[in-house]
């Protein structure tokens, strides 16, 4: 537990755990932790607006078409984010950008996360197979 509170303050937390036990690792850690959870499930054919959200078009009461934006489920105060390295690059990055600015981008507009912010995610054993690598670090990062 001691782990997770460090985690809490730095927003990011991986869990590699064994395949049976993945799926209950993450969730029982989010009780009562943050006011808002939200569940990720990383799958081939996520997209990022699946994670960030996307623009709404709405019709008013006199039939007139506005855009509107419905917020994904990155805007939780704790993501569990279920086996990352089964998604695409591209909706990786999406969950990486959350993480490390704490803004997702839709379309043009860029949108602030609620704090606290922590993601808690697992990832799928390479024994498995059916993954793709995590990107790595880039080594002129200073963090």
């Amino acid at each position: 537990m001691e782990g997770v509170l460090i985690c809490l303050l730095l927003g990011a937390l991986l869990l590699k755990a064994f395949p049976a036990g993945q799926d209950h690792a993450a969730p029982h850690s989010g009780s009562g932790l943050a006011p808002e959870v939200s569940r990720i499930q990383f799958t081939p054919d996520l997209m990022p607006a699946d994670i960030v959200g996307s623009m709404m078009i709405e019709t008013g009461d006199r039939g007139a078409k506005s855009l509107r934006f419905q917020p994904g489920p990155i805007f939780a105060n704790l993501v569990l984010a279920d086996e990352i390295n089964r998604a695409t690059p591209k909706t990786q990055s999406a969950l990486l950008e959350a993480m490390q600015e704490r803004t997702v981008t839709s379309g043009a507009v860029t949108h602030e996360l609620d704090r606290p912010f922590l993601v808690m995610a697992t990832q799928k054993s390479h024994r498995d197979g059916g993954h793709l690598p995590l990107p790595e670090r880039n080594s002129t990062d200073s963090s």
